[in-house]
């Protein structure tokens, strides 16, 4: 990852497809497009066919004059590489392409990623295609940067080629089969191996050692994928010009803070469910693994996509209206699209782009809705997406140099993820395994922590690691880990460090349980973090029933009044709490799902549930460590909870400062020598107020607000601020 684009304020604009377009229509979409504040579109990255619908027959004028009619009118254009959807005659040429999602079976054609991306006769046509482009359009001036391939990673083949070079990256990795007996512990089962040829295809596999080096191997097809396809792009690109690609977190080859080291910036694909969906208070169910339900979730979309490089990124694809089949129709509320498309921006967001401008008239998408309706006549959504832009043209530059801020670091791991999609400790309510498992322990306490106004960071294991303990303690001296699983002896220590130097350490469940192969430790658990977290189990239970919690000793739990650094919940290094302000325990709280039994040698119980016949009731405990503080959440915290417990960590948050009306969310960021901004926005029907605890200045009316000003917010309202100096 070099550098981000070279633009100022928010790049705004959608996914355009003349090619999908009546001819005629391309002069009046630029106008409205104008009109409506755009200034990107993404153009180019689905018609493989189109660029070229023979073999080596090439056809790439066609959108000339799309480029330049956007540069007449200063609209700049991220053109995209088209590999991701093969031309027909490529699947007859080379039916050996298609990638096998079992072993000798080819996948059908008929949709899109169908084929094995590293197979060889992929790769020669793959790459003359994007030679051909790039080469003809590197110049145009309206050209900013390259979106190469579209939503990586979307397979996981076991064609014959990729099996080999499986069984010859293992031989890399271990060097000899006595090695991988050794650590794979294939004498179980007897699965020892003799010679490398032995090795059985994944396709029955369920031993979990094998399944988590399968998932590393397969993350790095992806990897490849995007490295060798940038470096092809980049014989050609001006220097001016950034590479990229557009990210769906849910991609099953997909991770992320590997995928982006090769590009310059990273960009997704955020999705998420409207109208209620975007209501808080209101609780809908998600009904597909990539979308999202909740202003919490949306949220946690942004801090993902930061966490990839730590840097921001680019939204190359979001909701205009309704998304998905023609039976999930929400389209947005009034003021839902402003509010959106901000809280990403508040996130770190430099892009919003909309998939896409036109709604379709045929294809599996037909109702993926744009910003033009199937009637092409601008209507209300063209309408929102018209004042959204007015907005982003007020704000401006002012988000030049923007970082999120954040209350509380959160540590996500990929590999227990996948370890988890395979070997779960969750299950369904009708008993069969969770292959959510990780999601629903990442969002237990990321929820809390939103729906409270606490701010997050989210950082993977890698970068976590290469951090010094003393710097990250600073900045973030609060650290929750939900569930570190996969985790080596290397990241344990570097925990360790991070309480010593002075943080809060929260461990939730199957934290350092088992190794970086997913074996399960020999050490009391949680390994290596039991001494410091005064506490170790050896027995733990799924819960088929929710355990209501109390605050041990009948509500006089106690945490740290002190909120000079964040609030870091009880004071690092001292062997007490203070006792004001208590532990304030929401009612219906309760944990759910999981909980380990227990037992506590000098950790105090904060938190703990109703005598079990188990003895799991020891919920929440905390105990000095160095310079500070490590805390063990037992179980798997409901929203109650979860929301109890984040207020202990985070006594003072952004949203309490502006005395924020529950329905209103209140996120800020910080700018090099210049005031930090506030994003305000009411995610109801109802009006809902605010106090400035500043001054402050309406970046969209530049009018200033004196501090301590009761302010008004319409139902849906999403506001920008900037912090005035009045000493100044």
């Amino acid at each position: 990852m070099t550098s981000a684009p070279r633009h100022s304020g928010v790049l705004f604009g959608a996914a355009y497809y003349a090619e999908y377009q009546q001819a005629g229509t391309l002069d009046r979409d630029l106008d409205l497009m104008v009109e409506a504040g755009f200034t990107v579109i993404r153009v180019g990255e689905s018609v493989w066919s189109t660029w070229e619908p023979r073999e080596g027959e090439f056809d790439l004028d066609w959108l000339q004059p799309v480029l330049d009619g956007a540069h007449a009118r200063d609209i700049a254009v991220v053109l995209g590489t088209p590999t991701y959807a093969v031309p027909p005659w490529l699947q007859v040429r080379h039916p050996e392409i298609a990638a096998e999602r079992t072993t000798g079976v080819r996948a059908g054609w008929g949709a899109r990623q169908e084929m094995d991306q590293s197979h060889p006769a992929y790769r020669f046509y793959a790459e003359r295609v994007v030679r051909k482009v790039v080469e003809r359009y590197a110049q145009h001036p309206a050209v900013i940067g390259w979106q190469v391939d579209n939503e990586p990673g979307n397979e996981r083949p076991r064609n014959d080629q990729v099996f080999d070079r499986f069984v010859a990256w293992l031989q890399r990795k271990y060097g000899t089969v006595e090695r991988l007996n050794e650590e794979w512990g294939l004498v179980y089962w007897s699965h020892r191996l003799t010679e490398w040829s032995q090795l059985w295809r994944p396709d029955g596999n369920v031993q979990p050692q094998y399944d988590l080096e399968w998932r590393r191997f397969q993350g790095e097809l992806a990897d490849e994928l995007i490295a060798w396809q940038a470096d092809v792009v980049r014989d050609y690109a001006r220097d001016d010009q950034f590479v990229t690609t557009c990210i769906s977190y849910s991609r099953p080859q997909v991770a992320d803070e590997r995928l982006v080291e090769s590009l310059d910036v990273t960009a997704g694909n955020p999705y998420y469910k409207m109208q209620d969906g975007l209501t808080l208070g209101v609780e809908v169910p998600r009904e597909a693994g990539w979308w999202h339900t909740g202003v919490w979730a949306l949220q946690q979309w942004g801090d993902r996509a930061f966490s990839s490089a730590q840097a921001p990124f680019l939204v190359t694809e979001t909701n205009a209206q309704s998304i998905g089949g023609p039976w999930q129709n929400h389209p947005p509320f009034d003021g839902q699209i402003k509010q959106a498309a901000l809280a990403l921006v508040s996130r770190g967001a430099r892009m919003v782009e909309y998939w896409h401008w036109h709604t379709l008239h045929f294809g599996v998408e037909t109702y993926w809705g744009g910003v033009l309706p199937h009637s092409q006549r601008p209507g209300r959504i063209y309408r929102e997406v018209a004042a959204l832009g007015a907005t982003l043209k007020a704000v401006g530059g002012a988000i030049d140099g923007l970082e999120p801020d954040a209350d509380v670091l959160m540590l996500w791991s990929t590999e227990t993820k996948w370890s988890f999609e395979t070997y779960p400790p969750l299950a369904r309510a009708d008993g069969s395994p969770d292959p959510e498992s990780y999601l629903h322990l990442f969002d237990a306490h990321y929820r809390g922590l939103a729906e409270t106004g606490v701010q997050v960071r989210i950082q993977h294991v890698a970068q976590f690691v290469a951090a010094d303990p003393a710097e990250l303690v600073a900045s973030h001296p609060v650290l929750v880990v939900p569930a570190l699983y996969v985790v080596d002896d290397a990241t344990l220590a570097a925990l360790t460090a991070y309480a010593e130097a002075g943080g809060h350490l929260v461990i939730g469940i199957r934290t350092a349980y088992g190794d970086e192969l997913a074996r399960a430790r020999r050490d009391p658990a949680p390994a290596r973090l039991s001494g410091s977290a005064g506490v170790w189990y050896e027995e733990y239970t799924n819960l088929d029933e929710p355990l209501a919690v109390h605050v041990e000793g009948g509500g006089t739990a106690e945490r740290a009044d002190d909120t000079t650094a964040g609030g870091a919940g009880p004071v690092p290094g001292t062997g007490a709490h203070p006792a004001d302000p208590p532990f304030a325990l929401e009612p219906g709280s309760a944990g759910t799902r999981w909980a380990d039994v227990l037992h506590v040698d000098d950790a105090t119980v904060v938190l703990r549930a109703a005598p079990t016949e188990i003895g799991a009731d020891a919920l929440l405990t905390t105990r000095a460590s160095g310079a500070g503080r490590v805390s063990y959440v037992a179980t798997v915290p409901n929203p109650e909870l979860s929301r109890s417990i984040a207020r202990w960590l985070v006594p003072a948050t952004a949203a309490r400062a502006w005395a924020a009306t529950e329905t209103v969310t209140v996120t800020t960021g910080s700018r090099v020598d210049a005031p930090g901004l506030a994003f305000v926005s009411n995610w109801s029907a109802h009006e809902a107020a605010v106090t400035t605890p500043s001054a402050v200045r309406d970046l969209e009316t530049r009018e200033v607000v004196a501090a301590g000003t009761t302010l008004t917010l319409a139902p849906r309202a999403a506001q920008v601020y900037e912090l005035v100096d009045t000493a100044s």
